[in-house]
């Protein structure tokens, strides 16, 4: 056993049969899950809904899912199956999204 115990050799992040709880912004418009990306690894182009631009590739930005079912406050999403739900937004866009309306 090393200095700081256990048997973490090689090993980094939560355990592999749990993933990090995904933060929610509530909002007038629904609770939201937010991810900000650095755009590091990003390729490809989006277009952003909030102004209809394109979001270019290695830019950072933020991408979001509605948390729970429009039907439903209380089923939360199955984040794998949520795919036709993500947007990529312009960060100052999704902020100024409810100013828009």
């Amino acid at each position: 056993m090393g200095r700081h115990g256990g048997n973490r050799r090689g090993r980094t992040g939560p355990p592999p049969d749990r993933r990090p709880a995904q933060p929610i912004e509530e909002a007038g418009d629904g609770d939201w899950v937010v991810r900000p990306l650095t755009g590091a690894g990003s390729d490809k182009t989006y277009r952003c809904p909030g102004c209809d631009q394109e979001i270019r590739p290695r830019t950072p930005h933020v991408v979001t899912w509605p948390a729970y079912a429009r039907d439903s406050d209380l089923e939360p999403w199955d984040t794998e199956s949520a795919a036709d739900w993500r947007r990529h937004w312009h960060t100052a866009c999704w902020r100024a999204r409810d100013r828009r309306r």
